[in-house]
């Protein structure tokens, strides 16, 4: 009998997910020490004024702008690096994927991260900016690499009545590592003048956890089986996975996934991207990753400790860690309805909420100086915007993809999905605070006219893909297509009825 459930499928999952954890910190960690760390680049340039060196001393928490232009420059350097690494490593994940396995490749990358750490620690020992850049740019890598990785390898060792709720604890982890590097960065703690270098430095410290933990988890199965051909060590890698139980089923199931690779060539991305047979699948995949970040949701944390302060929260930076705790019980929402409510479903509510927050908030702020009470009206739509990005937007694409690929175009896709992300993540972080200052407080309609479209979208094009296999996915694909499956499609429900109690 199939366990479904065992300790060292959850093992595999959490120690997958810890690369999450070191993704979210890593995207979070650089606000909160921004003043502080603009000082020291200034310090290392010789472009600090010496009167704000004085008003420094002693403990004052008076943050000073340090405006020369060098200083900013390096600094914006610092926090667009990070994506811009991103972009270009997310590219490599099929590659990393499939030379050494899903296991190795998260231990081969986690020396990027162990590396980017050790830079940004040792930042005070030598020249702050270079070294600040440099770790990021490393971090941003990996950071691509685990994006694709973690996913990838959560979708196949997941069993599949599980597959969307392990597939969101992805996103689960990245919050709280954001919640984790905000709550950490807090002044008194590590995001002083003292300490920013050990805040940046602990980046890299889920690595080295991960790295101990990746020794114990069984390699995934499709790859051993599909890639490899190795029988007997995919069925001991599903049995430590799922129990002591007959894998005749899934067995037949990968077969017939690799008949079906086997009758292509190796599927590049380019080659994706040229194929008509996986056209619409992979239009669905960068759309839904599209919908994620032009959603407008790193726009509401830039705005929304300027909306506290109007609001008259007297501590706005704890109000924002308020938004980073109702991300986290909104994810685990998700986590919890992902699998009985379905992808599309729960989708379809974040984006039509996030929509009508994005009116309310746009509302909100054009009217604030009017009526006082509108600012929390603005107030209460950022909650409610973040809470309904977590039900379905900011999870549900990142596993998604692994769901609507067989095995062969699986790493491409994920590799050009992740590429997506955070090619959109970079273009809404440089040019938001253009269209912020073009727009003023409306500039929440963009994103309600966009949330509004992707709404359109998935309720036209993303079919469900809540309990169904790959096969039975790709059918769902032709059909849209208007044509019929294709014969090893065929073959492999042939082979999945013969080993059930119905043929």
């Amino acid at each position: 009998m199939e366990k479904q459930l065992t300790g060292t499928l959850a093992l595999a999952v959490f120690t997958a997910t810890l690369g999450s954890l070191q993704m979210g910190y890593s995207l979070g960690v650089i606000n909160a020490p921004q003043k502080v760390i603009e000082r020291h680049y200034a310090r290392s340039l010789g472009v600090y004024n010496e009167e704000l060196a004085r008003r420094e001393g002693g403990n004052t928490t008076e943050h000073e702008e340090v405006s020369d232009p060098s200083v900013v420059m390096y600094w914006s350097l610092s926090v667009a690096i990070f994506s811009i690494g991103g972009m270009v490593s997310s590219f490599l994940v099929s590659f990393v994927s499939d030379f050494r396995g899903r296991i190795k490749g998260m231990l081969a990358i986690n020396v990027l991260a162990i590396t980017a750490g050790l830079l940004m620690s040792l930042a005070k020992m030598g020249t702050p900016y270079l070294m600040v850049i440099a770790g990021r740019a490393i971090m941003g890598l990996y950071c691509g690499l685990s994006s694709g990785l973690v996913p990838l390898y959560i979708g196949e060792i997941s069993p599949v009545k599980y597959r969307g709720a392990m597939g969101a604890l992805h996103q689960l982890a990245i919050v709280i590592g954001i919640l984790l590097s905000q709550v950490i960065g807090l002044e008194f703690l590590l995001g002083n003048d003292d300490m920013w270098h050990v805040l940046l430095g602990l980046s890299g410290a889920p690595a080295i956890v991960q790295s101990l933990l990746l020794l114990l988890c069984p390699e995934s199965p499709p790859y051993l089986y599909i890639k490899l051909g190795k029988v007997e060590e995919t069925c001991k890698s599903l049995k430590r996975l799922k129990g002591d139980y007959d894998t005749s089923k899934d067995i037949a199931e990968m077969q017939a996934q690799k008949e079906e690779a086997m009758k292509e060539e190796k599927m590049s991305i380019l080659r994706l991207l040229r194929s008509s047979v996986y056209r619409q699948q992979l239009f669905v995949a960068l759309m839904m990753h599209f919908s994620q970040q032009f959603s407008g949701i790193n726009a509401i944390f830039y705005y929304s400790t300027s909306i506290f302060q109007t609001a008259g929260v007297g501590q706005p930076v704890y109000a924002t860690i308020g938004v980073g705790v109702v991300n986290i019980i909104f994810t685990l929402v998700s986590v919890m309805l992902v699998d009985r409510t379905g992808r599309r479903t729960l989708t379809l509510v974040g984006l039509g909420g996030m929509c009508c927050c994005a009116v309310a908030m746009t509302v909100g702020l054009a009217f604030q100086d009017v009526y006082s009470w509108m600012s929390y009206l603005s107030m209460t739509a950022i909650f409610m915007f973040v809470s309904f990005f977590e039900i379905g937007p900011g999870p549900i694409p990142w596993f998604i993809v692994a769901e609507i690929f067989s095995q062969g175009p699986r790493p491409a896709a994920i590799a050009l999905a992740g590429c997506c992300n955070w090619t959109c993540n970079f273009i809404v972080g440089m040019f938001f605070p253009y269209l912020e200052s073009l727009c003023g407080s409306y500039v929440f309609v963009i994103f309600a006219v966009l949330l509004f479209g992707f709404t359109v979208f998935i309720y036209l094009r993303v079919p469900e893909t809540k309990g169904k296999t790959c096969e039975e996915i790709a059918a769902v694909f032709h059909r849209k297509r208007g044509a019929p499956p294709s014969k090893p499609q065929e073959e492999a429900e042939m082979v999945q009825l013969k080993g059930s109690t119905e043929a």
